[in-house]
């Protein structure tokens, strides 16, 4: 059993609670999909809108450095997913920065046509992944396996590993650095989205060596809805490559205004186009919640809160057709628990209704993330309580809770 009380009473991240906005009565176990709302951010977008645009105008590209967001906010993300400065720039969405690197590592290994994946990846990945090898008319192959056939598939047909640490639907995650090896060893590059670790658990890119890296700001790092994502090139790669996505801002020269595209040097080169100062400032702010944050007390309080819920549910659940498909070994996932579940659509509507927030992934998967900068172990055991009223009071068989909205 689990002294609940004490380990809230213990919790080094606890204070770190009252820097978000959290709806009185809401436990929020959605936080895998959108990060709530920082307090600082509200006071930032108003001096931005008011202050900045509203009175420097166009002035506020140079006072107020606008130019520069894109590599102070991409530092801040380096900072968090072993990166050098430098190497990491905020800019676009995922899908984009998935077009920019992998069109980069294609064109360092144009004697291979395989791009390996895994039915985990997130669709949009595979998507972008379909359409550039279309566009590109160069018969490459979009090859897709099974998660824990990975390993065994990666072999020197393969140009490029292109994987999501964390599986988006189960929290099974990759072990990062023996696949990044497995792909050098026979001259594979690796692309990796860390769209569900950035801000959830330790990554280290520099000690990985992983080539490439994406992910999104609006997750973890709770830049809000369509914020920012960022991209990551290894330094050694970063100006081999002219991209395929060529904008002005990744000139080197914006303001010249030159005909003909030169690369900027460096990670400017992954820029396109005008940075989105309003969204930007916000991500920007959002990330000063994480100075002098360990992420190994972050992991340490994920695994707990996760464990615990998991242990609840299963005592609590039984009997009830729920099916855990997320690892519990510790160091196989990530930060978020998935079940399958009969009616789970139904059933997570039912929960939301009830204020424990999670969400639902087709077919059948109820998820729940664990935050810790912003949950409490007893969250983890009021979320399993609710989950057992939903189930055995069958709250969710109602017409309300079975009809399906546009966004689940």
């Amino acid at each position: 059993m689990h002294d609940i009380a004490a380990l809230d009473e213990r919790d080094p991240l606890a204070p770190l609670r009252a820097r978000f906005h959290l709806p009185e009565g809401v436990i929020y176990l959605d936080g895998n999909s959108l990060g709530p709302l920082p307090v600082a951010v509200a006071d930032r977008v108003q001096s931005v809108v008011s202050k900045e645009w509203g009175e420097s105008l166009i002035k506020g590209w140079n006072d107020h450095d606008w130019i520069g967001l894109p590599q102070r906010v991409g530092n801040k993300i380096g900072r968090l997913i072993g990166a050098p400065a430098g190497s990491v720039v905020a800019a676009d969405s995922t899908s984009l920065n998935l077009v920019k690197v992998l069109s980069a590592a294609l064109g360092l290994r144009a004697d291979r046509k395989v791009i390996l994946s895994d039915t985990g990846n997130f669709p949009t990945d595979l998507y972008m992944a379909q359409g550039l090898a279309g566009a590109l008319e160069q018969d490459h192959e979009l090859r897709l396996v099974a998660p824990d056939e990975v390993t065994s598939a990666i072999d020197e047909s393969v140009a490029v590993l292109m994987l999501t640490e964390v599986d988006y639907r189960t929290g099974r995650k990759h072990d990062m650095k023996a696949l990044t090896k497995k792909a050098h060893e026979v001259g594979a590059l690796t692309i990796w989205d860390l769209a569900h670790s950035a801000g959830a658990l330790p990554v280290d890119l520099t000690a990985t060596q992983a080539d490439f890296a994406i992910g999104c700001g609006y997750k973890y790092l709770n830049g809000g809805p369509g914020a920012p994502a960022f991209v990551y090139v290894r330094a050694d790669h970063l100006n081999n490559f002219a991209p395929s996505l060529s904008g002005w801002m990744g000139h080197a020269e914006p303001f010249a205004f030159d005909l003909t595209y030169r690369p900027a040097e460096g990670i400017d080169r992954m820029l396109v186009g005008t940075p989105t100062i309003l969204s930007m400032s916000v991500l920007d702010t959002a990330l000063d919640i994480w100075d002098g944050i360990s992420m190994t007390q972050v992991r340490e309080k994920s695994l707990r809160l996760a464990d615990i819920f998991i242990e609840e549910v299963q005592s609590r659940c039984a009997g009830h057709g729920l099916e855990l498909l997320t690892p519990q070994e510790p160091d196989q996932r990530g930060s978020q628990v998935s079940f399958s579940c009969p009616e789970g659509y139904a059933v997570m509507q039912a929960l939301i209704a009830d204020g424990i927030i999670g969400d639902f992934r087709a077919p059948d998967i109820i998820r729940f993330g664990f935050t810790p900068l912003y949950l409490r172990y007893a969250d983890s055991v009021e979320a399993a309580k609710g989950l057992e009223r939903v189930l055995t009071e069958r709250r969710w068989d109602k017409p309300e809770f079975l009809k399906r909205a546009k966004v689940t």
